[in-house]
C-alpha cells in the first residue's frame, strides 16, 4: 500500500497489509473490548471524545501537513478540516447522552419506552478525499452511543488512518476498541461476513456502494451509504449575481471539486446566463493553482493521476459532444496530478458532464428557460444528495425546496455538511443519515421496552 504525495509525484511510505490472521486477532480484540465498552455508562463514553479534540487541536498543524501531504489539499483548507473533526467530537460530548436518553412513549403499559442500545462493532469503509472528517463523522457518534469501530481507509491516505487510531489510543480508548485494517477488496468482504461485525457504513461510489451494500445484504447486515452527488447550483433572474459568484468559487473549488456536494451543475436562468457566465469567468481568473503547502494556494492537484485522466476525458468527451470550453480544459505539463479550473458552456443533456459526477475543478453552465425549467433540470440526475438554490424571494425558495429531489437543498449559500443537521442523500446518492441526532441513531438497536404492572 503506497502513498504518493500528489503534488510532486513522490512515494511518501509504503505500508504493508495486515494479513488474514492479523485482522482475525484484531476483530476478536475489537469485539471484546466492544463487550467492555457497551457497558461504559453513556456520559463516560462520550467525554473521552473531550480528549480526542484535544490532543487533534495540539497537533493541529502536523495532521494538517500530512492530509496535504498525502492527497493534496490546500493547506488551510486542511486546517479546516482538523477543526471542523474537533468540532464534532465536542458536539457529541454535549449531546450524545441526550440524543441516547430513553424516549418515554405512552400507552396502555405502566411504563413503555424506547431505548438505544449498542449494536457492536461496526465496519467504516472510507475515503481520501476528507481523509479526516469523512471517518470523525463516522467514529464520533459511533463511539458515544457504545459501538466499536473498524476503519477500512482508501490506501493513499494510509498515514491518515494510522494517525487516526494513535489518536484514540491515546485518549484512552478499550484497546482495539477502535483500530485500522489494512486490507484489499477480498478482505474487506471477509469481514463484512464476520459474525464479530454488526454493520457497514460507506462513504465512496456508487460503485463500491452497490458492492459493499451487496454484500452487507447477504449477511443480512445493517448499511448506511453515502455515495456521489452531481449537485445542482441554481441560479434564477432574481438572485443577488455578486454573492451568488463568489460562492460558486469555494462550492466548487473547495479539496480542488473532489467533494460530493461540490456544485457541479450550474443551472442558470436564461436572463442572467450570459451575466453569471462573465462574471464567473473574470472571477476565476484570479484563483491559484500551485503546492497545495503554500498558504496562497486555493487549488492544489487532484489525489492521482487515474483521477485527473478520468475528469480530462469527462471534459473532452462533452467538448466533442458540443459543449465549448471557456477555460481551462487542458492538462499542464510539470510534475504533480494537476488540473486547472474549467468552465464548459452549452452543456445539454447527454454529454458526460450533464449526465455524470464531476470529481474535480469543473464548472458545467446549463440555460434554463424559466424556474419550472431549472427544477426539471436539476431533478433530471440520478443523484440526489444536495442542492443550493439562489433567489431573493424567501417565501419562492421554500415552495422550491420541496420540488428539488435531494437529500438537503441550502438557499443563498453553498452546500456544506453541519454538525448540526442530518447528511445523506436519496437516489444513487445513497441512504441513511450522518450527524445530529439522526446519525448516532443509525448504529444503535432501537428496541422497545413495555412493562405491565402485575395484578
Amino acid at each position: 500500500m503506497k502513498s504518493v504525495n500528489p503534488s510532486n509525484n513522490q512515494l511518501l511510505q509504503e505500508y504493508r497489509k495486515h494479513s488474514d490472521d492479523e485482522i482475525s486477532e484484531i476483530l476478536e480484540s475489537s469485539h471484546n473490548s466492544w463487550l467492555e465498552w457497551s457497558n461504559t455508562p453513556v456520559r463516560e463514553r462520550a467525554d473521552r471524545l473531550t480528549k480526542v479534540s484535544e490532543l487533534l487541536l495540539k497537533d493541529l498543524e502536523d495532521h494538517a501537513r500530512l492530509i496535504t501531504l498525502e492527497m493534496g489539499k490546500p493547506i488551510s483548507q486542511a486546517r479546516a478540516e482538523i477543526k471542523k473533526c474537533a468540532s464534532v467530537c465536542e458536539y457529541y460530548v454535549q449531546n450524545g447522552p441526550r440524543f441516547l436518553k430513553n424516549e418515554i412513549i405512552e400507552t396502555e403499559a405502566s411504563k413503555s419506552f424506547v431505548s438505544f442500545e449498542p449494536l457492536g462493532v461496526i465496519l467504516g469503509i472510507m475515503p481520501w478525499n476528507f481523509p479526516y472528517w469523512q471517518v470523525f463523522r463516522f467514529l464520533a457518534p459511533t463511539l458515544t452511543a457504545g459501538n466499536g469501530a473498524l476503519l477500512k481507509h482508501a490506501s493513499n491516505v494510509t498515514g491518515c488512518a494510522l494517525a487516526i487510531e494513535d489518536l484514540f489510543a491515546k485518549a484512552g480508548y478499550p484497546k482495539d476498541l477502535m483500530r485500522t485494517l489494512l486490507m484489499d477488496h477480498d478482505q474487506t468482504e471477509r469481514v463484512i461476513q464476520d459474525s464479530r461485525v454488526q454493520a457497514v457504513t460507506l462513504t465512496g461510489s456508487e460503485k463500491a456502494g452497490m458492492i459493499v451494500a451487496a454484500q452487507c445484504g447477504k449477511a443480512l447486515k445493517k448499511t448506511v451509504m453515502e455515495l456521489g452527488g452531481s449537485d445542482p447550483y441554481i441560479v434564477l433572474e432574481d438572485a443577488d449575481l455578486d454573492s451568488c459568484v463568489e460562492t460558486a468559487v469555494s462550492a466548487r473549488l473547495n479539496n480542488a471539486g473532489q467533494s460530493c456536494i461540490a456544485a457541479k451543475r450550474f443551472i442558470i436562468h436564461q436572463d442572467i446566463h450570459e451575466k453569471f457566465h462573465h462574471k464567473l469567468k473574470a472571477r476565476l481568473e484570479n484563483v491559484t493553482l500551485g503546492d497545495p503547502l503554500h498558504e496562497e494556494a486555493m487549488i492544489g492537484p487532484m489525489a492521482r493521476e487515474d483521477l485527473r485522466q478520468e475528469l480530462h476525458r469527462q471534459v473532452t468527451d462533452s467538448i466533442a459532444q458540443g459543449a465549448k470550453c471557456e477555460m481551462g480544459g487542458k492538462i499542464p505539463e510539470g510534475p504533480g496530478y494537476y488540473y486547472p479550473v474549467t468552465i464548459l458552456t452549452n452543456v445539454q443533456k447527454g454529454m458526460r458532464v450533464y449526465e455524470e459526477e464531476t470529481f474535480g475543478p469543473v464548472y458545467a453552465l446549463i440555460k434554463a428557460n424559466d424556474e419550472k425549467d431549472a427544477i426539471r433540470i436539476a431533478n433530471d440526475s440520478e443523484y440526489g444528495l444536495g442542492a443550493s438554490l439562489w433567489t431573493s424571494d424567501e417565501k419562492r425558495a421554500e415552495e422550491i425546496t420541496t420540488k428539488i429531489q435531494s437529500g438537503s437543498v441550502f438557499v443563498n449559500t453553498q452546500t456544506v455538511s453541519n454538525i448540526h443537521l442530518p447528511f445523506g442523500g436519496i437516489k444513487k446518492s445513497g441512504y441513511g443519515r450522518e450527524l445530529s441526532h439522526y446519525g448516532i441513531k443509525e448504529f444503535v438497536n432501537i428496541k422497545t421496552v413495555f412493562i405491565k404492572t402485575s395484578e
